[in-house]
């Protein structure tokens, strides 16, 4: 069986995000809820939480009835959301185009066969 949990529109790069992704790949939950827990990454709060979410969209239906004990990150991925655009006022009247990137970030659990 798996579970999924989604993260829809989170005011960080995806770049940012894909990095600690790559780190909790195909990695049992405990491990990978340490690993969000001791990295010092700004992504790793906002992951760590969805990757909770997702445990527990497995273990309390119960039509998926799934075991904690032998839950593994199966898929993780990062796609960009919208990009909010803004001004920032610079020297002589110029004004430089700052862009706030977002994420869309999905998490799917599996349970070891």
């Amino acid at each position: 069986m798996e579970a999924r949990a989604y993260l829809r529109h989170a005011r960080i790069s995806p770049r940012k995000v894909q990095i600690v992704l790559d780190q909790i790949r195909n990695k049992p939950v405990e491990e990978a809820l340490a690993i969000l827990k001791y990295t010092p990454k700004a992504a790793c709060e906002p992951l760590e939480k969805l990757l909770r979410s997702a445990i527990a969209n497995g273990v309390n239906d119960p039509a998926k009835n799934m075991d904690r004990n032998s839950m593994y990150v199966a898929e993780c991925f990062v796609c960009p959301g919208p990009t909010l655009k803004r001004i920032r006022p610079r020297a002589r009247g110029r004004a430089f185009h700052v862009l706030k990137r977002t994420s869309h970030v999905t998490m799917v659990v599996r349970d070891k066969e």
